[in-house]
Formats: C-alpha cells, sequence, structure tokens
C-alpha cells in the first residue's frame, strides 16, 4: 500500500522548490496521459530491475514545481483499471512487475502516483516492441540510474545474472542440507497448490482439499505450546494412494481452467467477431460481473497471501488479474452479436 506520509515527504518543499531530486527510485512527470504508457512502462521495467520506486505526476520541470494533476488527467488517472495495465505489462515483459497506484491530495492539489516494487525474478526483460517511436523494444532491459531510465550497461546486467546464479544455488544447496539430514529415502515434495506429495521412490500421497487449508508452518526453532499457532498431526491423515480408492478429485492448476489472460480473451473474441473495441469487451465484463462468476472467470493471484487477504476481506489486492475461460468467449460473443443485430 502507497503511504501517502511518504509521499508527501518526497513532495517536501524547501525555500519553494522541491527538495528531493529525481533518483534512483524517484522520477516525476507532469501530466498524466493513456498515449504514454509505453514511456512509463519503460520505467516499470526499471525501477523493477534496480530497487523499485516511485512515479509521480504533478510536477513541472524546469523549475520543479508542485502543479497537481489538470482535471483531464487527474479523471485518466482515475480510469485507470488496474487489470488491464497488468495484463499489458505481463503481455510486454518477460516477468511479473507488481505495482501500486494511488491519488494522493496535497495543498490542494491531486497527485498521481504508482510504486513499483524491486522485481522477484531479475531481469525484467521485453519481449515486444511498443509505444510510438518503439520506445521499449524487443529484448531490451531497462534500469534506472540516477535519476534517468536507459538500457542496461555491462555492469548492472552482470551483477544481476551473478545474483541469480548465486539465488539458485543457494536454495539447492538449503535444499539438498535438508534432504541430506532426514536422507533421500525420508523426503519428499510437498504441493499444496494441487495437493499431493510426491516421495523420491515414486509413491504418491493425496492430501484431501479441506486437509491442505488446515497445513500451517512453524519457523524452525520458534515453538511454543500454549501460544503456537494452531497445527496439524499428519499421522494417519495422510494415506498412500496405493492402497486405497482416492475419492476426492485433485485440484487442477488454476491457470488449465482458466487458460485466458485478459489480452487473450480479447483476442479470441476479435477472432470471432472482427471489429470488437477492447472497451466493449471490457464494459460486458464488468455490467455482467463476470470476474465474480466461477463459471466464466477466476482471480490469479501472485501469492498465498494476496489469496488469503482478499478472502478474509473480501476487498481485492491492488493489480491482481483475472483470468478466463472459453466459456467467457462464448458469452461475450453472444451479446456482441445480439447487439449487432439490434
Amino acid at each position: 500500500m502507497i503511504d501517502e506520509k511518504y509521499i508527501s515527504e518526497l513532495l517536501r518543499l524547501k525555500d519553494g522548490r522541491l527538495f528531493h531530486r529525481e533518483g534512483q527510485e524517484l522520477e516525476f512527470k507532469e501530466q498524466f496521459n493513456f498515449a504514454g504508457l509505453a514511456d512509463y512502462f519503460r520505467d516499470f521495467a526499471a525501477f523493477a530491475n534496480n530497487r523499485g520506486g516511485y512515479l509521480i505526476f504533478g510536477v513541472k520541470d524546469k523549475p520543479r514545481k508542485l502543479i497537481g494533476l489538470s482535471e483531464k488527467s487527474k479523471e485518466q488517472f482515475e480510469k485507470i483499471d488496474p487489470e488491464k495495465i497488468t495484463g499489458y505489462l505481463l503481455e510486454i515483459f518477460s516477468s511479473d512487475i507488481r505495482w501500486e497506484q494511488a491519488l494522493v491530495k496535497l495543498q490542494g492539489m491531486y497527485f498521481g502516483v504508482f510504486r513499483i516494487h524491486k522485481a522477484a525474478t531479475k531481469p525484467v526483460i521485453a519481449r515486444k516492441d511498443e509505444g510510438r517511436d518503439q520506445i521499449i523494444k524487443n529484448g531490451d532491459i531497462y534500469y534506472r540510474y540516477g535519476g534517468r531510465t536507459q538500457k542496461i550497461l555491462s555492469a548492472e546486467l552482470e551483477s544481476i545474472i551473478n545474483k541469480r546464479i548465486e539465488l539458485n544455488n543457494q536454495h539447492w544447496l538449503d535444499l539438498m542440507a535438508k534432504i541430506g539430514r532426514v536422507g533421500p529415502h525420508n523426503a519428499a515434495i510437498l504441493d499444496t497448490e494441487k495437493g499431493l506429495i510426491e516421495k523420491a521412490d515414486s509413491r504418491i500421497f493425496v492430501l484431501d482439499e479441506a486437509l491442505v487449508k488446515k497445513l500451517k508452518f512453524i519457523k524452525e526453532g520458534h515453538f511454543a505450546e500454549k501460544e503456537g499457532a494452531q497445527t496439524l498431526k499428519l499421522i494417519g491423515d495422510v494415506v498412500p494412494v496405493d492402497k486405497v480408492e482416492v475419492i476426492k478429485k485433485v485440484r487442477e492448476h488454476l491457470t488449465k481452467a482458466y487458460p485466458l489472460a485478459a489480452m487473450d480473451l480479447l483476442e479470441e473474441v476479435k477472432k470471432r467477431v472482427p471489429g470488437t473495441k477492447a472497451n466493449q469487451v471490457w464494459d460486458i465484463i464488468k455490467e455482467n460481473k463476470l470476474k465474480d462468476n466461477p463459471d466464466y472467470s477466476a482471480y490469479n493471484f501472485r501469492n498465498k497471501k494476496q489469496e488469503d487477504k482478499y478472502r478474509e476481506t473480501g476487498i481485492l489486492p491492488s493489480g491482481v488479474p483475472s483470468i478466463y475461460n472459453y466459456n467467457a468467449v462464448d458469452f461475450i460473443v453472444n451479446i456482441l452479436k445480439k447487439n449487432k443485430n439490434i
């Protein structure tokens, strides 16, 4: 979540001028415009490849001065659909870019703010050309240097690659150490998404879906019988699949049931109804609440924490995209054809 107090600090004035300058984690823009999305996305990737950062709209250049968003820019900023933006980013770049947005009021003016998080998997690479004059080019890697965004230089790219190799090697070393302590014959892989435990000797165990939801993990070395979190005793609950008939169906991977991202859905609809505009499709989805209907759509949460938060509060975390099945395509196509007949 974007901290408005922190944004207020970033926009703090000293002697009538902005105290903070643009840098590796901060970029100012005068006004927000949908036509400039490719330029903003380039900054998104650059921040993600470095330490993350903030993109703030409503600041005039030369000299830096707080002017706030114009009515037109404010209106466009408020119309941003997080799902669409996330869909575009997933289409343009190789890795997931986590981001948030907020409209902040300060000194009677409104400022649009994007917060871009440091990428979990680097480097984030452009995989298609995008924008006017191809401001984003296929294969390019963007990086935040000082107060500017540019293509990454060899030193930073080499550092990212080395860190990724080191992290991967460390994960393997940690895993091998744990397997070594218990012995390979006692090790197994737990897949909580599919509800499976698979042992090295090819034996597979199936967990009931209700049991998977009860699983709680305790940090090694931290346990208090009275104060500790509720835990689950697995003995007697896990049964080898070759000894009993498995009645409970193992839940398939979400993307198998809902294989279409928002842009994929749009392309499928356009194939069946040529000339369809994107806004027509988004309007049908919104008007018929397809995102809330599991017959057509599901939320593709980035992690379990996001999903748990949504189930507890009913509030969808920012940037969580919806994914769709072909029933959604049929539904939208039928409405488009019906509207054309009218």
